[in-house]
């Protein structure tokens, strides 16, 4: 309201009138359309948050297991067993199979420096000048890492805390602790690589406390060695990379080792699950928002009406407009039934026709299932499900007996969902790349709310300030009025 207004608002003295509540009831009709365009514009808000969640959830499917399973190298699943945990092995998937032997030399270390007690004669501190230590102008000390040798060089005002900090800047952890007055110095990674080394005459290391002679303790920085097949590899890591497959020393023994690598049927199982359970998740919350209560009736609230509601109230009355935004919207159903089809349909292989449920996977029965879980698979057998886990597991016993089929089977089966899933996320005049809903024309019409919102207002203002300056001259009309009249009574009183 502008400041001309409020000051017509003073009127009414004279008529008597209620003009506030009056120009209220008069621009009435107009307060309602900011108000519905503001409602609507929370609204769309809402609804673009909405997709944006059931978005991430689908493309979870699409980026996940799902893409992977495409190729039938993905079902190529080998696992390496290791007689100790000393060793563990993640075998790539053209690791040769059969047994190999392994012998653990060393484990990686990573240099470490404690540095002896100092003795200065007072307390050192991280403020403490390391001329109280004995340090003159142009004294130094070098530090060599990685081949190459830095020198610190002592300035006046040179402190403990200074020289902390030029060794963390070459690469190391650094830390002087006040309680024992000693310098902790470690490399931040294992292997002889990143071992490092103080350099400097005796007497100046041992103001330091960084030589032998000062009670310094030095751990060099040194590789793993493991022995694998009577070969030896080195490593500045406690991990190998050897002939595709990734070696790990957890712990140091001196037995030997004796790997074994098969083929791992668990691993092909495993990723058909952890694919189901992305499908699961991402399929029961569409049909969850599809078949939502109607919220008909409810709106978003505006500050004013909240006012006068309980938190509780707001939250529940927010929550039932929420969770029906995308009750039976035609765009949710088209990918619903895009993954659905993709899913149920047969594939052809070597004549024959399959379906997931001669795997053992299978939706739970319609009229018994979950409400929302009604488009989920299950796999027989899965013991963790509760329920099927009393059911034969039709789909190790396909893996374990014929896993070309199964490769077959879920590769073309993934090619489908897959390609569904593409054509559905494609970028258009109205979506993004990626976004299985019209995110750029609900932006658009987002921000058209803003201008729509900006000019509604606008108008009642105008109309506002219209009507109080109506009001304001019929009170002046009035005042003059009511002035003669007293005065003509005055003259003839």
């Amino acid at each position: 309201m502008s400041s001309t207004s409020n000051l017509m608002r003073l009127s009414g003295l004279n008529s008597g009138m209620d003009t506030d509540s009056l120009v209220t009831a008069l621009v009435s009709s107009k307060q309602t359309k900011v108000n519905d365009a503001k409602k609507a514009q929370i609204k769309l808000n809402w609804k673009q948050d909405a997709w944006k969640d059931l978005n991430s959830k689908i493309y979870s499917v699409y980026s996940g297991k799902l893409s992977s399973m495409r190729f039938t190298t993905a079902y190529t699943k080998i696992a390496t067993k290791s007689s100790s945990g000393a060793l563990s092995v993640t075998s790539g998937g053209d690791a040769p199979l059969g047994s190999q032997t392994a012998k653990i030399i060393s484990m990686a270390k990573s240099a470490y420096l404690t540095g002896g007690e100092l003795n200065a004669g007072s307390k050192v501190t991280s403020s403490t000048d390391l001329k109280d230590l004995g340090f003159a102008e142009g004294e130094e000390i070098t530090f060599t890492k990685g081949g190459e040798t830095t020198s610190i060089t002592y300035t006046d005002g040179m402190t403990m805390g200074d020289l902390v900090k030029s060794l963390k800047d070459m690469g190391v952890n650094a830390n002087f602790d006040e309680g024992n007055q000693r310098l902790f110095i470690s490399a931040k990674e294992c292997g002889a690589v990143n071992d490092f080394s103080f350099g400097g005459s005796e007497e100046t290391l041992a103001k330091l406390g960084l030589s032998d002679a000062s009670g310094a303790k030095k751990i060099d920085g040194s590789d793993a060695e493991l022995e694998l097949n009577g070969a030896r590899f080195k490593s500045s890591s406690n991990t190998f990379k050897i002939n595709n497959s990734t070696y790990t020393i957890n712990y140091m023994t001196s037995d030997d080792i004796s790997l074994t690598t098969d083929k791992d049927t668990s691993g092909v199982y495993d990723m058909i699950k952890d694919f189901l359970k992305e499908y699961n998740t991402a399929m029961n919350a569409m049909t969850t928002s599809y078949n939502a209560a109607s919220a008909k009736g409810y709106e978003p609230l505006l500050d004013e009406e909240k006012d006068v509601m309980s938190d509780s109230q707001i939250d529940d009355w927010e929550k039932k407009v929420k969770d029906s935004l995308l009750r039976k919207d035609s765009t949710l159903n088209g990918v619903m039934q895009a993954m659905k089809n993709a899913m149920s349909q047969g594939i052809e292989i070597d004549g024959k026709t399959y379906y997931l449920s001669d795997f053992g996977i299978n939706t739970p029965n319609y009229f018994n299932a979950p409400e929302n879980d009604k488009f989920a698979y299950h796999i027989d057998g899965d013991k963790d499900d509760t329920m099927t886990n009393d059911k034969s597991d039709k789909l190790a016993a396909a893996i374990a007996s014929d896993p070309e089929l199964v490769t077959k089977f879920f590769t073309k089966l993934s090619q489908n969902l897959y390609g569904s899933l593409s054509d559905k996320m494609g970028s258009t005049d109205y979506s993004s790349m990626y976004k299985v809903y019209d995110d750029k024309k609900m932006q658009t019409e987002y921000n058209s709310y803003t201008s729509k919102i900006a000019d509604l207002e606008k108008k009642l203002q105008e109309a506002e300030d219209k009507y109080y300056k109506k009001f304001a001259a019929m009170e002046k009309a009035m005042s003059q009025l009511n002035s003669n009249t007293n005065s003509l009574a005055a003259l003839f009183g």
